[in-house]
Formats: C-alpha cells, sequence, structure tokens
C-alpha cells in the first residue's frame, strides 16, 4: 500500500506547503527542528486539519478538502507511536499489548504471538511499565500500535528519549518490522544516521517545504543535497555482503567496488547489509595506495564535483552505487578531479559505528 500526501497549512509565521508519494516500506521524513516533519505527521494522523489538502493510503482518501472528506483519527486505521510510549502505568505489559488489540475490530488478526516474537517481548508480560527499559518500553508501544491492526504505522522520533545504547538494541526491530511486515511505516526524525540505516524512501523538508522526496540512498549520496541535510552528517549507504568472519575478529563484507573489513559483525555469511559512510570518512586517492594501515580501499569513478564555502563534495561511482566524500578544495584540484576520472577511495574500518550498519531486506533499492 502506498500513501499520498499533499498539504498546504498556514500557521503564525510559518507555512506548510508539501506534496509526496510514499511507496511500501519505511519512509522517513528528515529535517531540521521546525521544518514541519511532525506537521506533517500529525495531518496524516487526523490531528491537524490543514487548510487544504488531500491524504490517501491504498487509494482510500483519509482527507480531501475539496470533497469535505476528513476521516476522524479512530477510523482512519492508524498506529502512532510518539516520542515517549505512553504506556498505561497500572497495566502489565501483556495488558497494554491487548489494549492495541482491543481496536482491531477482528480479534484473530494479528497474531500475538507473532507481535510480541518480532519485537522481543515475551519475557516482559508480566512486568509493568515502572519496570521497563526505556527500549523495552518503546518496543511495547510499537507492539501496541501493531496490534491495533493498522494499515499504516506512524512514527514520530521513536528514539528520541533514548541514548545510544539503547537505539542500538531498538533498532534492529525497526529493521524487523519494515523488512517482515507488509505495513507502510511514516518515520520521523532529524538523526541522519537512523535514517539512512532504516530508510527506503526519503523526504526532506525545510522550513516546512519539500526540498526532495525519493530512493533514500539516490538522495543520501547527492551532492547538491548535503548542504541542506548538514555536511557535517553528510554520508551515503553501500550495500555489501557478509562473505568471511576472520580469525583476527573482523567481519569481510563484499561490495562492488572490492572488499571491506569491520569490526565483528554478528550475523551469517551472506547476510545482506547496509553501511553508511560519512563523506568525512573519505580519502581519495589517483592511484592504489600502498603501505597504508588502512584495509578498506574501493575502486570507483568520479560522478560529480559540488564546491561548497566549507570544500568539495565528491560523487563516487561504486557499480551501481554511489559514495560521497568530503575534500578540501585544494585537494579536489592538487587531485585534478574530474568526472569520469577513476579513483580510490580509503575508508577506516572503525569509521562505522554499530547505528551505520543494517540489514538490507533482499531485493530492496
Amino acid at each position: 500500500m502506498s500513501l499520498s500526501v499533499a498539504l498546504k497549512h498556514q500557521f503564525p509565521g510559518f507555512a506548510l506547503d508539501v506534496a509526496f508519494d510514499a511507496p511500501p516500506g519505511l519512509t522517513a521524513l528528515f529535517g531540521r527542528s521546525g521544518s514541519g516533519k511532525t506537521s506533517v505527521i500529525n495531518a496524516v494522523a487526523g490531528l491537524l486539519h490543514p487548510d487544504q489538502g488531500r491524504i490517501s493510503a491504498g487509494g482510500t482518501p483519509l482527507l480531501d478538502t475539496a470533497q469535505r472528506i476528513n476521516l476522524p483519527p479512530h477510523r482512519r486505521r492508524l498506529g502512532y507511536v510518539f516520542q515517549d510510549a505512553r504506556l498505561f502505568p497500572h497495566l502489565t505489559v501483556r495488558q497494554n499489548l491487548r489494549y492495541g488489540r482491543w481496536f482491531a475490530g477482528n480479534p484473530t488478526t494479528p497474531n500475538f504471538d507473532q507481535i510480541t516474537n518480532l519485537l522481543g517481548l515475551h519475557s516482559l508480560l508480566h512486568r509493568r511499565p515502572a519496570a521497563l527499559s526505556g527500549g523495552e518500553k518503546s518496543r511495547v508501544a510499537i507492539g501496541r500500535a501493531l496490534l491495533s491492526n493498522p494499515a499504516l504505522l506512524l512514527m514520530d522520533e521513536p528514539f528520541a528519549a533514548l541514548d545510544d545504547t539503547r537505539k542500538v538494541e531498538l533498532l534492529p526491530y525497526i529493521e524487523a518490522l519494515r523488512d517482515q511486515t507488509q505495513i507502510p511505516i511514516l518515520y520521523v526524525s532529524h538523526a541522519l544516521p537512523e535514517v539512512a540505516r532504516l530508510a527506503t524512501t526519503l523526504v526532506v523538508l525545510d522550513q516546512g517545504k519539500l526540498l526532495r522526496a525519493g530512493p533514500a540512498a539516490d538522495l543520501l549520496a547527492d551532492p547538491d543535497l548535503a548542504p541542506a541535510i548538514g555536511l557535517r552528517d553528510a554520508g551515503a549507504v553501500l550495500t555489501a555482503r557478509i562473505a568471511a568472519q576472520d580469525a583476527d575478529g573482523l567481519t569481510e563484507l563484499h561490495t562492488a567496488g572490492g572488499p571491506i573489513w569491520l569490526p565483528q559483525i554478528a550475523s551469517p555469511l551472506g547476510t545482506a547489509l547496509r553501511i553508511r559512510i560519512a563523506a568525512q570518512d573519505v580519502i581519495l586517492s589517483r592511484s592504489r595506495p600502498e603501505g597504508l594501515s588502512a584495509l578498506n580501499i574501493l575502486t570507483g569513478t568520479v560522478r560529480d564535483i559540488r564546491l561548497t564555502d566549507q570544500g568539495a563534495l565528491i560523487q563516487i561511482a561504486i557499480g551501481p552505487e554511489n559514495l560521497l566524500a568530503r575534500v578540501t578544495t585544494r585537494s579536489a584540484e592538487t587531485l585534478e578531479l574530474a568526472p569520469g576520472l577513476p579513483i580510490f577511495a580509503i575508508v577506516k574500518s572503525v569509521a562505522a559505528a554499530q547505528t551505520d550498519i543494517g540489514t538490507r531486506q533482499e531485493g530492496a533499492a
């Protein structure tokens, strides 16, 4: 099922004007604070009635101001996961989950055991929220939303209240949700690493306006979009497959540009992964370097160059994918970089943090 959104709304001192289509998968609304992300998701949920707009899910209109259609929230078949878990403190985890199921309509679906297995909740069912960690509360909130049998899942910065350790614990559950269910996910975040790891589609907002929308991997590797996303956070996503678990504690991955090694990844051989590589962690060379401690040397071709007031962004074709490198303008001039030039991209094995390594759905773009 796909989601289509077109909205116009005037707030005091702020105008929202966006239109985009979200295909199946996880669509991330990304932008700085105040860009309009939460306003969009609230309009989809029916919590904001825009001045003008049309929202449809799977071809069914949820809102159409021209036709005076505006379904109330409880008729939109949406699951909403807020920044805080909003669990009932006097109920156990099992009772909180069954509260969501009460809204499902058909008591036989969705399957309670399937959802609790997917989110790793079986051992928590007897506990109350006060005895849960932040990550566990978030998983229960997601489970409650899923058990309401939603046609669409909305997630408004579900990691905002979590520290990095809890985020690392929760990310695989969101990936499983993306890959193992058929429920489209609209996900709000201003954290680029988690967006790069999770999103199949990216919608970039700035001051209430749509900058770009499209496949996440394409937009993240677009040097024209990097200044709006933030040069410090700019980076691209490469797909890789686990080829070997080496005795020295490194995992060998195969990419279109050659092998790379990362600190051990506890996944089976053949597992498909998405690896986010920050642009500032890439060093370029015209010839294959020798005598370096860096193990990861990818072969590619310069595809595009964008000069900014903070240096140069170089887009590098790595097979069918793209990598970004951020270098000084002097370095770009010294290397005489130009589109079509063969290039070697050097990436430190420790450059990819745990939050930058995620699973990849087979067959996904």
